[in-house]
């Protein structure tokens, strides 16, 4: 495919393959598009964590199944993942203000839907349509961020303001949850995000400039089916083991052996069909480039750290420790305000450290903060919580060095499979981290609470059953039945699967900073224009 350099005007003549077509910002009209994207990415950041908080009110009220907990949390991502490639390809061609102020308006459709959802499945629905709606807006921020602002040491500080204000988002979240969820109903959690959203569609409209990028070549739907069923098949399989239902072990296996393998295929057939392409669908050539591809994988780590995290930790805050909402949300903070200080200076430290060893050691850092809630268990509790906590967040600092290195990396005229590949990064780790760590620990909680010793301890074997299932179940029927020794032995099998979940996210985070810091060149120049 052809690319040219990154056009400031519309030409007059017939343009080439791969040109970007926008028109000419000034200085001030730069940065107020800047503020209106970086509100956007802070309402989406918002909408991230604000469902671990109000989790628990809906588990409470639609007593929703193990599984349709995980799908509730994960359906988001999940969808957000699979369209990703689609719609970040569509705006190229359509254009990314058109793409982005679509998305807008989605959300705040389908936040308003919350109303109508009486069950778990309706939360899940309405979930997917905001999760479409994400799609459409999340790459088209990013990437019109890197077609705006050319200048190297502008862009670094779009960067770097991108990150802070996503980490501010995170923070705002649990706290802004917690306060709604409180004082009003779950249901709030979602239609907080009309106003907000509403504003950006406004401002939107108002300053945005039109950016696309000339294609000759037709769009693939083939290949965008390939992207979505191969993504929706792989999570799934993974999500099938916090299944909890009661088929045999063996079809347990069969069919997340089945699904998997069918998941992969497709996204091999993808890769292979873009690979292929005069004009791909999404140019997975990028990652012959050494700094794209561990950028790729810092944003992989850094959220599967901070994802994995906020799923075990908000729930042992309401559930073992009772606290509310709100004080959970407060509580939650040490991370998220220590990933604004580390976005923040992350920027200065890859300068005088190098990035390399910032976004490495970063992802790190995260790693041995889970590992270290395992091998501190017997003090399981707040301070070491809240230690475990500020640690994450100080590795998020790799959040805002490795995506300045990966776009960096991106030419201009590739801004959108730039945007995309990273964007699926972000929520790989996030949909992994709750689906394949959730997983573990529900499996954990399950083996730890034993129903035949239950029933021998004079708990009903019906109940003992039905408590297995989710520690929020078990709280729930030993508060209705008077069972304290249910409770007990439920709290010691959820801080258990806790601690032990944590271990296995620090391991594979340790594991991920190894990799980035073997890939990303030793004397990486974020503000160099070449």
């Amino acid at each position: 495919m052809s690319t040219t350099h990154c056009e400031r005007n519309i030409p007059a003549e017939e343009p080439r393959t791969g040109t970007v077509l926008t028109t000419a910002l000034g200085g001030r009209r730069r940065w107020a598009v800047l503020l209106v994207l970086l509100f956007a990415q802070f309402v989406l950041a918002i909408d991230l964590t604000i469902m671990d908080i109000a989790l628990p009110g809906i588990s409470t009220q639609l007593h929703p199944s193990s599984e349709q907990q995980l799908w509730i949390v994960d359906v988001y991502s999940l969808v957000l993942a699979g369209l990703l490639v689609a719609a970040s390809s569509l705006s190229d061609r359509i254009g990314r203000k058109r793409t982005f102020l679509s998305g807008a308006l989605v959300f705040c459709i389908g936040s308003a839907l919350v109303l109508a959802a009486r069950s778990a499945p309706g939360v899940i629905g309405v979930r997917a349509v905001m999760g479409v709606a994400a799609a459409l807006i999340m790459p088209t921020t990013i990437s019109a961020v890197r077609n705006i602002f050319l200048d190297a040491v502008e862009w670094v500080v779009a960067v770097a303001a991108w990150s802070i204000v996503g980490g501010a988002g995170m923070a705002v979240g649990p706290v802004l949850g917690g306060f709604l969820v409180e004082r009003f109903s779950w249901h709030s959690a979602f239609l907080v995000n009309i106003p907000l959203m509403g504003l950006v569609l406004v401002a939107g409209i108002a300053v945005l400039p039109e950016i696309k990028v000339v294609k000759k070549g037709p769009w693939d739907p083939a290949a965008a089916v390939l992207s979505l069923l191969g993504m929706v098949l792989t999570v799934r399989a993974l999500k099938h083991i916090a299944a909890g239902d009661e088929a045999p072990a063996p079809r347990l296996l069969l069919t997340l052996a089945l699904a998997l393998s069918a998941g992969i295929a497709l996204l091999a057939l993808f890769v292979r069909r873009c690979l292929r392409a005069a004009e791909p669908l999404l140019e997975v050539r990028l990652f012959a480039d050494r700094t794209f591809t561990g950028g790729i994988l810092a944003a992989f780590g850094s959220m599967f750290a901070l994802a994995s995290m906020l799923f075990l930790l908000s729930q042992w805050m309401q559930l073992v420790n009772g606290f509310s909402p709100l004080r959970s949300g407060v509580l939650l903070l040490p991370a998220v305000l220590s990933g604004i200080l580390s976005g923040a200076t992350a920027p200065a430290l890859a300068r005088l450290l190098g990035a390399r060893r910032v976004m490495a050691g970063g992802i790190a850092v995260a790693g041995l903060a889970l590992l270290l809630l395992f091998l501190l268990r017997g003090a399981l509790g707040y301070p070491l919580v809240a230690v475990v906590m500020a640690l994450v967040g100080l590795g998020m600092g790799s959040l805002a060095v490795g995506s300045a290195a990966l776009m960096g990396a991106t030419p201009p005229e590739k801004a959108s499979s730039g945007a995309a590949f990273e964007e699926i990064a972000y929520d790989l780790g996030n949909v992994l981290g709750v689906a394949v760590l959730g997983s573990i620990a529900s499996i954990t909680y399950r083996l730890g609470l034993d129903a035949d010793s239950l029933a021998e301890a004079g708990v009903d074997a019906g109940l003992a059953a039905q408590a297995s299932q989710s520690y929020a179940a078990a709280v729930s029927i030993a508060r209705e039945h008077g069972l304290d020794e249910l409770a007990s032995r439920a709290t010691a099998s959820f801080n258990g699967s806790v601690v032990l979940t944590s271990a296995v996210g620090g391991l594979i985070t340790v594991i991920v900073a190894v990799l980035v810091h073997r890939l990303v060149p030793r004397g990486l120049d974020l503000q160099s224009d070449e």
